[in-house]
Order: structure tokens, then sequence, then C-alpha cells
């Protein structure tokens, strides 16, 4: 994934790492975490769509996000 998709913005990392309680968040710091919630979120989806598979759905529903994220 690294970068190349813009999925997600820089400024909502920025936002996130601030209502964690950071005063200030380096570019870099915003980068690295843009890259790492995109894997997970890929993780949890291609889970999720086994889980919707498995049920005999083509549509991914809340409840496969939720049991992938256990």
């Amino acid at each position: 994934m690294a970068g190349s998709k813009k999925l997600l913005p820089l400024a909502a990392m920025e936002k996130v790492l601030k209502q964690a309680g950071a005063d200030r968040v380096s570019d870099k710091a915003k980068a690295a975490l843009k890259e790492v919630i995109e894997e997970k979120a890929e993780e949890l989806a291609a889970s999720a769509i086994k889980y919707a598979h498995h049920a005999g759905r083509k549509t991914v529903k809340a409840g496969d996000i939720k049991l992938a994220a256990k």
C-alpha cells in the first residue's frame, strides 16, 4: 500500500493524534499512522469479506466488520 493510494488524508491523522493528546505532530508521524491504519484496514476488510462470503452474501455488513475486528 505504501502511500500510493490516497485513502486517508494526512489532516485526519493529525486530528487523531491531537485528540489522543499530542501537542504537535510531525509530517512523518502523520504518514506513519496513515500507513499503519490503512494496512490494518485492508486486513480487517479482507477478513470481513471472508465472513460475508462464508454466510453466503456478497454484501459486507457491519456485523462482518465487528466480527473481523475481534
